[in-house]
């Protein structure tokens, strides 16, 4: 059988449900889940469970680390779940539209066991969880023909890698009930392909003939996002304000003595607003107040002022986070910003640094007899430590910096620039966080800059987002490989 394309099954849906009454596709899923109901009443259905010997292999093929959650899609009898947890310490959660599939015992061990849970699900229809690792064995040669890419669609992205055991042969226990169970029987090569034009990459695949395993994922990890960053604008137009900005009457900052003063840096994500008064009692003990792009602002509503800002980013509709400037407040301002961004800012208050140096050095060696480079990301976050840090502070409460949406919300105030931008699911050590790709540059820049600057920083990351998370694993877990971002 062919497949159907999804505007194909939505035509012949709607054209045909004032006749059956509700849609095709309704009745044949029911149908379905009708057919496995009855073969897990059946005993001899469940004496080979190949989820159950697959879990040795899953385990030495994709090492998860001890407490990840897995996804176990069409999980049967649940022996291979059990196996997972008692061999492998994992957090399975078992998937499947039979109500009636687990064995006893794993029925029972659900009430015992906090390392099992099971929920009915069918896989036709998109899955409501996202984990580290999926783990679908004896499954995809029972899915009908035209639901074999939905199924492996919603597989993949429900769960960054994926352990499939499929099938290649016609199934021996249909003869129970008088109809065929195995309905897509393929080849191992047809399987690989088919992931493939979804685009999985196989990490490790094996042909057994009979049936085969393959281990593959379609998320993209937090490397490979920073990998293919581009610059939001042009190096010529880098160029132009940099040329600008060093004839203008600001002074460079550069490197200070270390000292054991306290800074507060606040961000513009979500959580910023849950921490107000936080903000407000660490302002009045002393501690220094650091804003970044749009938190200058929202400080400012907020009657935080004085406060130090810092803006990195070039395009010109920056020059709102140095609105309206103040004589009371300092400004640390890229050399790269646009001008605009510069205007009406107070020059004994406001100082200029350098980043993208291999496009701007020739400018630097030319206004500049000395100057100094801030490594770093490509956020603001990312360049203020390292800045702060050259000026002698080593002690940071972080503020709003989540990395993640939080309640589809992206930031702690308006940010039109970042409406609409695409929502991407990155899971890391079993929670899951959705985000903007700038987002996960980030997570992932940050983490190579505490893996330089650990030992010269003292990091605060208050929140409940993605950098915290990132913070807390890290502090339990040095360099594992969970910190893969998808």
């Amino acid at each position: 059988m062919s497949e159907i394309t999804s505007a194909q099954e939505t035509a012949l849906n709607s054209s045909l449900a004032s006749f059956l009454g509700e849609p095709p596709v309704v009745k044949i899923e029911k149908t379905e889940q009708a057919k496995y109901i009855e073969m897990w009443s059946r005993p001899e259905y469940r004496q080979v469970a190949p989820g159950e010997t697959c879990a040795a292999e899953f385990l030495e093929i994709a090492k998860p680390p001890k407490g990840a959650e897995v996804l176990d899609f069409g999980a049967g009898t649940g022996r291979g779940a059990v196996m997972l947890a008692m061999l492998g310490g994992l957090r399975v959660k078992m998937l499947d539209f039979a109500p009636n599939c687990l064995d006893d015992f794993v029925r029972e061990a659900l009430t015992t066991q906090p390392l099992l849970s099971f929920e009915e699900c069918n896989l036709v229809k998109p899955i409501p969880h996202k984990a580290e690792y999926g783990y679908c064995t004896d499954v995809m040669e029972h899915i009908p023909p035209e639901w074999v890419t939905t199924v492996l669609k919603n597989i993949l992205e429900s769960a960054q890698h994926v352990f499939f055991q499929i099938s290649c042969t016609e199934d021996q226990c249909g003869k129970l009930i008088g109809e065929p169970l195995h309905l897509t029987v393929q080849p191992y090569s047809w399987w690989v392909d088919r992931l493939q034009r979804l685009g999985a990459t196989i990490h490790w695949s094996k042909d057994y003939g009979t049936h085969c395993m393959i281990y593959c994922s379609a998320w993209i990890s937090g490397e490979e996002i920073v990998k293919h960053g581009v610059l939001n604008v042009t190096v010529e137009e880098v160029r132009k304000n940099v040329e600008a900005n060093l004839q203008g009457p600001w002074n460079d900052i550069g490197p200070f003595e270390t000292n054991d003063m306290e800074v507060a840096i606040l961000a513009g994500g979500p959580s910023l607003n849950s921490y107000l008064d936080e903000i407000r009692q660490l302002k009045a003990s002393g501690v220094k107040l650091c804003t970044l792009n749009g938190a200058y602002n929202w400080a400012h509503e907020k009657g935080l002022f004085p406060v130090n800002q810092f803006v990195v980013d070039a395009r010109p509709f920056n020059a709102r986070f140095t609105k309206p400037a103040s004589d009371s407040n300092y400004y640390f301002i890229a050399s790269q910003c646009h001008p605009s961004v510069l205007d009406g800012l107070p020059p004994k208050r406001t100082f200029l640094w350098h980043t993208a140096v291999n496009e701007i050095r020739d400018l630097l060696d030319k206004h500049r007899d000395v100057w100094f480079a801030i490594p770093g990301g490509s956020t603001i976050l990312l360049r203020a430590i390292p800045l702060l840090r050259m000026m002698g502070y080593k002690k940071f409460h972080i503020y709003g910096a989540d990395s993640c949406l939080m309640d589809k919300a992206h930031h702690a105030y308006e940010q039109k620039e970042n409406d609409g931008v695409p929502v991407i699911p990155v899971v890391v050590r079993g929670k899951t966080f959705m985000c903007h790709s700038w987002m996960i540059s980030q997570a992932q820049e940050f983490m190579d800059l505490i893996r330089v600057f650990g030992n010269e920083i003292e990091l605060n990351v208050r929140g409940n987002g993605l950098l915290a998370w990132i913070v807390e694993c890290g502090a339990k877990i040095a360099d594992e490989e969970l910190f893969k971002l998808a």
